[in-house]
Parts: structure tokens; C-alpha cells; sequence
């Protein structure tokens, strides 16, 4: 593999144009499979925000006015792009992100469908007349709330970013768009869709930047009306404390550790099947990756033997190589936090059945950042895996008695994102249903984000939906009319 592989136009997207070079300070994207560098990223200065400010303003009064019919037709638009372009751009992810090719061509569809999506929400956005003595009238009216500021992760480069441009064009907002640096090039050849497929250039913007720097100018503007962002519980906590000064709206979709209840009346093997791909999807850095798994006594030796046996046949490499099904870690920052949360587990005490070490070559040079598939068992609650989100390739494992031991160990993390559950005993599955703490509850699957249906938290893990009609409501606000 080359640099020359690497191929997307790097730049800062600002009110129509593209920017880069003239003395910005640089960030250079690596490949996480070589640990090599493959292009330099530029990053906004504080002209550049206020640039893409003004826009966004400007942007806003134009876009609220555009029919509803004509901004779904620019949100189809740009999904027939995207899936056009989508071999190229999934490629680019790959390279700069990391996880396998068929995972990252697996994101081209479901932004697409998540496009397609809204652009019907667009055209119902309703709202309600009330009943009133003849003569008058009283109306409730939902509104677009105004320009947004926007913050994505790096795990989903190419999802993210759809993600949170398609609710606010689909709600008639403007949109400051700020990605991880490290998967630049996604969400640039994803902002090209937009802007192909007939996006005013003032009401879509594109910024990269030194985060801190950008989300306290953003977040510190009037012009600003809501915060979306997906990332981290401390991060998150962090913007929102900044966007409190100025009472915006927030969407906060924020970290995840995920627990799966695997009762003995499961399908063992079918379980066992989808739970090693998804545990190891995107070599576990998904905000929603089943973590601690937490199965009943009766099947819980046998369980633990079959996920090991899996786990240990996957298939570790570069992304883009056949046959590969688990790729490199995003940065060279991860295989060493999950390392360190390895070996303090070891010591409390869990024991490894797969895994448990880098691979592929030295952490921060060459040789990519790559961390063997690992499961380790009996896993003492006091572990810091246990408690905190390893966000990486670790299956933590631990038997149970009851239900209520179950549903116990399920809520007692503050994260309440995604959890899961197999069991085919119908009751049970009621029971679940209401008992388990999270945003969001598989039952007899892994799946978790549809286009139609709201993706978000509770607890720790954040508040408000992305997807299905609530991600638009996140984005209105709502007016009462008299009339006398």
C-alpha cells in the first residue's frame, strides 16, 4: 500500500469555497494499518470559523425559506452520489480509518437510506390547530431552530457525517460541520455529495481544527442555535457546559459499554455467531459494541469456550487486504489504552482466553496499531474494563444466576446507550423490555440503528435522537399561534 492510494482533496469547505494551504497549521492524516503518513489536513484559524459563521447566517435565512419538496430533493440527490462515488469513498475511509472495506462500503447504504429518509421527513414536518370559540384561532407550529453546530467521531467516517447534516437540511437549518481530523477525507468526498447535489454553499460548512479552539468559538457565537455531538462522555459534558452559556439545544450522543444478557434458553451457537462479529466490528470501536457479557450460570462455561474458539479463527490485517475480517485500531493512542485496561484486569484477577496483546508492530511507528480479538472471563466488577468504555477489541465476560442478577449488572454502569439481550422466553423478554436501563434494546439480535427509529441515551450516555422523525424534532422548535 502507498500514500498515492490516498487520494481525496483535503480542505476546510467555507461558504461555497475550498480552502487550504496560504499558512494554516497542518494535521496529518496516517494510515492506521502502516502507521504511515498519507496527507496534511488544514486546519481553520479563528477568520476561518468566523467565516463559517457568517455563512451558516446567512445560509440560515435562505434554506428556512426553500420549500420542503425542494430540500428533499437535494437530500436524494446527494444520496444517489454517495452511493455512485461509494466504492471511492469507502476506500478512503479504510485508509484513514482503519476497519475493513466491506464494513466501510456497509456505511454507503445506510447513509444513503438515512438520506432517503429524511427527505421524506422533510415534507412532514406538521403541526396542529386547536379548538377555539368561532372567530379565533390557535395554531402550534414546529420551526427550524436555526444554525448548528455539529461534532462527529472518527469510528464512523463516512455515517457520522451523514448523520448530522441530513436531519438539519431536512428541517431547513443551516450547518457548521466539525469531523475528526484523523478521517478527513471521508467527510470531505461526503461534503462534495452534498455540494453536487445542490446544497447552497452558506448552508452546509466543512471546518477541521485544534478541537477545543473550535468548539469554544462555535459554541461561544449567537449565531449558534444547537449543539449536536457524538464523542465521548467527558467530552460531551465538556461542550455542553460551553453551550450553556448561551442556551442552545443539544443532542448529546455520548459513549456507550454496552451489556448483553445471555440467558441459557438462548439459540447458544446462532447467539454466539452474531455476537463475535458485532463484539469485533470495526475492531470494537463502536459507541454501541456489545461489552460486557453477562450469561447464565448453566451455559456459561460453554458460552465463554465458544466465543473464545471464534474469536482466536478471526482474521487480523489491513483493512483493504482479502480475507481480512477485523483491521488496525484508529490511532496509536487505542491498542495502548485497551492494553493498559488488559493487563489491570489480569491482575484483578480475569482470566484470557484469547487475545490480550498488540500485534503487527511498535505502537506509534511503523507496523499500524492493530490489538488481538480479546476475550477475557470471570472479569471482577472492581476491574477498570468493568467500569469504564474500552472502546476497542475486549469481550469482558461473567456469569449470572437470575434475572434480576442480570438486569442488576445491566444498569449498573451510568452509560445507558445500547444493550441487548437473547433469551426466547417471551416474558422475560417483556420484562427486559422495561427493566433495562438504555436508549436503545435488542432482543434475539445486534442490530440497533434503522433510519426510521430514534438512536440516543440515557444516563451518562447523553440525551436526545438521532434518526427516525424525533432526529428532525431535535432540530425545531416549537411556536404557539393566537389569534383572536
Amino acid at each position: 500500500m502507498t500514500t498515492a492510494e490516498y487520494t481525496p482533496k483535503l480542505g476546510l469547505y467555507i461558504a461555497g469555497e475550498w480552502l487550504s494551504g496560504e499558512g494554516r497549521d497542518t494535521h496529518r492524516v496516517v494510515n492506521p494499518a502502516t502507521g504511515e503518513g498519507q496527507a496534511d489536513l488544514p486546519l481553520a484559524t479563528a477568520a476561518d470559523l468566523d467565516a463559517a459563521l457568517a455563512a451558516a447566517e446567512r445560509g440560515f435565512k435562505t434554506w428556512r425559506a426553500t420549500p420542503p419538496e425542494q430540500r428533499a430533493a437535494v437530500l436524494v440527490k446527494a444520496a444517489a452520489l454517495l452511493r455512485e462515488r461509494g466504492d471511492h469513498i469507502a476506500r478512503i475511509a479504510t485508509l484513514e480509518q482503519g476497519k475493513i472495506l466491506a464494513e466501510a462500503k456497509g456505511e454507503i447504504p445506510a447513509s444513503a437510506n438515512l438520506l432517503e429518509f429524511h427527505a421524506g421527513e422533510a415534507q412532514r414536518i406538521y403541526g396542529r390547530v386547536l379548538q377555539r370559540p368561532a372567530g379565533t384561532r390557535s395554531m402550534v407550529l414546529q420551526q427550524p431552530i436555526g444554525p448548528v453546530a455539529a461534532f462527529c467521531a472518527w469510528n464512523f467516517p463516512i455515517m457520522n457525517v451523514v448523520r448530522k447534516i441530513a436531519p438539519a437540511l431536512a428541517a431547513g437549518c443551516s450547518i457548521i460541520l466539525k469531523p475528526s481530523e484523523e478521517t478527513a477525507g471521508s467527510a470531505c468526498e461526503v461534503m462534495r455529495c452534498f455540494q453536487d447535489a445542490g446544497v447552497p454553499g452558506d448552508v452546509a460548512q466543512l471546518v477541521f481544527g485544534v478541537p477545543d479552539m473550535v468548539s469554544r468559538q462555535l459554541l461561544a457565537s449567537p449565531v449558534t442555535r444547537k449543539l449536536s455531538f457524538t464523542g465521548s462522555v467527558p467530552v460531551g459534558k465538556h461542550l455542553m457546559r460551553l453551550a450553556a452559556d448561551t442556551m442552545m439545544r443539544a443532542t448529546m450522543e455520548l459513549g456507550g459499554h454496552g451489556p448483553v444478557l445471555v440467558f441459557d434458553d438462548c439459540d447458544l451457537e446462532k447467539t454466539l455467531d452474531l455476537l463475535v462479529a458485532h463484539k469485533f466490528r470495526n475492531a470494537g470501536q463502536v459507541c454501541v459494541s456489545p461489552t460486557r457479557f453477562h450469561v447464565q450460570e448453566g451455559i456459561y462455561d460453554k458460552f465463554a469456550a465458544g466465543f473464545a474458539e471464534r474469536s482466536k479463527r478471526l482474521n487480523v490485517g489491513d483493512g483493504l487486504a482479502k480475507g481480512t475480517q477485523m483491521g488496525p485500531m484508529a490511532n496509536p493512542r487505542r491498542p495502548e489504552a485497551i492494553d493498559a485496561l488488559v493487563q489491570q484486569a489480569k491482575g484483578a484477577g480475569a482470566r484470557v482466553l484469547a487475545g490480550g496483546e498488540r500485534i503487527g508492530g511498535a505502537i506509534g511507528g511503523g507496523g499500524g496499531f492493530f490489538y488481538a480479538p480479546t476475550v477475557l472471563a470471570d472479569v471482577p466488577l472492581e476491574a477498570q474494563a468493568m467500569n469504564e468504555e474500552p472502546f476497542g477489541p475486549i469481550a469482558l465476560l461473567r456469569p449470572f444466576a437470575t434475572l434480576e442478577d442480570a438486569v442488576e449488572q445491566a444498569n449498573r454502569l451510568p452509560f445507558g446507550l445500547g444493550a441487548y439481550a437473547f433469551t426466547e422466553n417471551a416474558r422475560r423478554q417483556n420484562l427486559l423490555i422495561d427493566a433495562v436501563e438504555a436508549g436503545m434494546l435488542a432482543i434475539n439480535t445486534v442490530r440497533l440503528s434503522w433510519p426510521d427509529a430514534p438512536f440516543g441515551g440515557v444516563k451518562d450516555s447523553g440525551y436526545g435522537s438521532e434518526d427516525g422523525p424525533e432526529g428532525i424534532a431535535a432540530h425545531m422548535v416549537t411556536k404557539s399561534v393566537h389569534i383572536a
